[in-house]
């Protein structure tokens, strides 16, 4: 139970079957389920069988499949529970439109982007998981969510623990943001070396248990380089402000350098939950069943530089915040296309970071992202190019 709340707090999870989604619905369950939370609406992709489940453990109003096609099967599993059942583009609008006080944004993508806009322009209070909200569409989200006039909290762990670590401080006094990043697996290979990397090798992340968009993001860097993007709109930093680190272990999860000299660190063991909750029960703090540092035992906490020359995808989050514009769009829309190709088996591994720049830079050339139409169309650009550069490698293999 959230400490001070004395009725159901309505909630709705965009997302509920993935790796963020379902340690949402386990930090529910430890802080009361169905009898502290009234769960409006859950929604799913292909899982019909989990999101289901959910539903009837949670006692949701609506549960919506973004998959037009598993509409009859998300039908038949919930039938006669009362639980009204939507699709794709229209359901996933439905449910975000739906009263609920807070939402979670887990809906990895673009495909996250329209719901959680939705949500946002009617006031909802935003725990936000979804990288290309800011990444693709940071002014247009930013003055969504301040004309709606609710929260915005971040859940990634670095973002949130940025958010702990500037809380009771006067923001003027902010001089960095360290971004904290584990390396991924391949933080000691050599560019030979992550030539000939596999999707296996790729999507094994050392510390976390996450998607395998997000599990190869980290191999590549490039789910750095959005955050480093996110953190300039979610804080209001230059991109001079923000700095990353590289720290195996992932148990600082992030700092912020006042100008004072000082640094303040978040740490905790590596775990979605703690973030998720302290979004979920913001200001509050909720006990929590997960585990516990025990400093005797770390022994040591390492960091080191990040090297550019063997994850670019750095550099490029830097030249896209320079560039400002479509560039965010870009870098998300090509990134996401370069991802699949290399799933798919079309590409190499350090090929993603090179469709992602030969889009950029084809795209650099000042455009505007002052509505959601200009980042759509900026989407939809950079993906053909990424696709361009992609079907050129293919053919000169």
């Amino acid at each position: 139970m959230i400490p001070g709340m004395t009725t159901p707090r309505s909630l709705t999870v965009l997302g509920s079957t993935g790796s963020i989604g379902t340690s949402t619905l386990d930090v529910l369950r430890q802080l009361g389920g169905r009898d502290a939370f009234d769960i409006l609406a859950l929604t799913g992709a292909d899982n019909i069988e989990l999101l289901a489940a959910q539903a009837k453990e949670f006692g949701a109003k609506l549960a919506v499949t973004a998959n037009d096609e598993k509409y009859e099967a998300l039908k038949v599993a919930l039938a006669g529970t009362g639980i009204a059942v939507a699709a794709g583009k229209n359901g996933l609008t439905e449910a975000a439109e739906m009263d609920a006080g807070w939402v979670m944004a887990a809906i990895a993508g673009t495909p996250g982007l329209a719901p959680t806009i939705t949500a946002a322009k009617r006031g909802a209070d935003i725990a936000l998981a979804n990288k290309e909200c800011l990444v693709s569409a940071g002014d247009v989200f930013i003055r969504t969510i301040k004309q709606g006039g609710g929260k915005l909290i971040p859940v990634d762990s670095e973002h949130s623990a940025i958010f702990q670590c500037l809380e009771g401080n006067p923001r003027q006094s902010l001089e960095r943001i360290l971004l904290t990043a584990s390396g991924g697996p391949f933080r000691t290979w050599t560019k030979e070396q992550m030539a000939g990397v596999t999707v296996e090798a790729a999507k094994a992340h050392p510390n976390w248990s996450m998607g395998l968009k997000v599990s190869i993001g980290s191999a590549t860097m490039f789910n750095k380089a959005l955050e480093m993007i996110e953190a300039k709109f979610l804080f209001d930093v230059s991109a001079e402000q923000i700095e990353v680190i590289i720290h195996p272990q992932s148990i600082i999860h992030s700092m912020v350098s006042y100008h004072d000299g000082s640094v303040i660190a978040q740490l905790g063991c590596p775990d979605m939950r703690t973030a998720i909750s302290y979004a979920l029960t913001y200001p509050e703090r909720a006990p929590l069943n997960v585990d516990r540092l025990d400093f005797a035992k770390l022994a040591k906490l390492d960091f080191e530089a990040p090297d550019e020359q063997r994850f670019p995808a750095l550099r490029l989050a830097r030249t896209a915040l320079e560039r400002g514009g479509v560039q965010g769009a870009v870098l998300s829309a090509a990134d996401e296309t370069a991802f699949h190709a290399f799933v798919e088996g079309r590409i190499s591994f350090l090929h993603m970071a090179e469709a992602v720049e030969f889009a950029m830079d084809r795209m650099a050339d000042g455009r505007t992202a002052n509505s959601m139409d200009d980042i759509i169309a900026a989407d939809q650009h950079a993906r053909i190019l990424a696709e361009d550069y992609i079907a050129q490698t293919e053919k000169a293999a």
